[in-house]
């Protein structure tokens, strides 16, 4: 495809989006005899999302305290009172005379006046506290996939992506008998989640070009996954009855796909079908009218592997939002998964099929 192409798919892909008012759906979608042979996908690049500079500064957010968190307290001028002490799952701690205080959401200056407080119901004078952190168990992040130790990862203080990679071993090596280490993951189809939302991080250009431009900070609740090369695999996402990532042997078309994933529900729209192939960072995308392929008046489409087919419940009508849809839907499937096996490795399959609006 010519870079003078480009926009004008772009624009057919955008009129097709707006121009769908209807949507028909099949509840398995099984293409009748005699229509025309599948074609190769005719894909469009789309706008990857900016990374907002302000998620490369470090967060000014305050600590506040939770439970796991390990704190040191201290009497001022009294050395002999320091003592570290665990806030329980109760959000309380126990040190000195005094009965179990809660902390829970409180910052670190204000658990020394609620301690200080306390004393006060003891003593003559109210004493000065000082209460610091030692370590932070309540705020964590996680990173899983081919790292050379995943895991949790507590954040107390300003922590960037590459610190956690760096935390976290680096990134896993493939080491067969007799041979040499190659690296095992898949950058391009590594992903940050925020909030319920992929954060659109370059991890390729982050971690192979050094392109600090990616690197932004982490907050608590943040899901890192770098997955290994997995490249026969297609998945199905969206309004069918069984979301899943199938393994594709020799040669799989959007319908045959959708059919393995059980067909699709009722409220399926089969006019906007997507195919986004590629990068999540810089995904290309087709879209599909299924309805017309299934009445013999469009040609299947073939896939390619490591394709993500999306079956919308609505027409989408702007481009730029259905690419952040299927991401976000396809990003938080993994993650419910991969976090899922990580608690368990007898944990089954979950989907997420749902329309997540971004």
């Amino acid at each position: 495809m010519t870079h003078s192409s480009r926009p004008l798919l772009i624009a057919a892909l955008a009129a097709v989006l707006a121009g769908s008012s209807g949507c028909e759906s099949n509840a398995l979608p099984v293409a009748r005899p005699g229509i025309p042979a599948p074609v190769t996908a005719d894909l469009g690049s789309t706008l990857g999302q900016p990374l907002d500079a302000a998620l490369l500064e470090p967060p000014h957010s305050i600590f506040h305290i939770g439970p796991g968190d390990r704190l040191e307290v201290e009497t001022m001028g009294d050395t002999a009172s320091r003592a570290t002490v665990t806030v329980g799952p109760d959000g309380k701690i126990y040190f000195d005379i005094l009965p179990g205080i809660d902390v829970w959401g409180l910052t670190l200056a204000e658990a020394s006046d609620r301690i200080a407080l306390e004393f006060k119901k003891f003593v003559r004078e109210r004493p000065a506290v000082t209460v610091t952190l030692r370590s932070a168990a309540s705020q964590q992040v996680w990173v899983l996939g081919r790292l050379n130790n995943p895991g949790a990862y507590a954040i107390d203080g300003p922590k960037s992506l590459l610190d956690l990679v760096v935390e976290a071993g680096g990134l896993g090596v493939n080491t067969p008998v007799g041979g040499l280490g190659s690296e095992d993951a898949d950058l391009s189809r590594s992903f940050l989640i925020r909030d319920g939302h992929m954060v659109p991080v370059d991890f390729q250009r982050l971690l192979h070009e050094g392109d600090l431009s990616q690197n932004v900070y982490l907050q608590a609740g943040d899901f890192v996954y770098v997955p290994p090369f997995r490249s026969s695999q297609v998945h199905v996402l969206g309004a069918v009855l069984q979301p899943r990532s199938e393994r594709m042997a020799g040669s799989l078309t959007v319908i045959e796909a959708i059919a393995l994933a059980g067909g699709t529900v009722p409220q399926a729209c089969l006019a906007n079908v997507a195919i986004l192939r590629g990068s999540l960072a810089h995904p290309q995308i087709a879209i599909v009218a299924v309805n017309l392929v299934l009445v013999g008046k469009a040609p299947d489409v073939r896939l390619e592997p490591g394709d993500i087919v999306y079956v919308p419940y609505t027409p989408e009508r702007i481009l730029e939002r259905y690419v952040t849809l299927i991401l976000d839907t396809f990003v938080r499937t993994v993650g419910v998964n991969e976090g899922a096996y990580m608690v368990s490795s007898k944990s089954k399959p979950v989907s997420v099929g749902v329309n997540l609006s971004p």
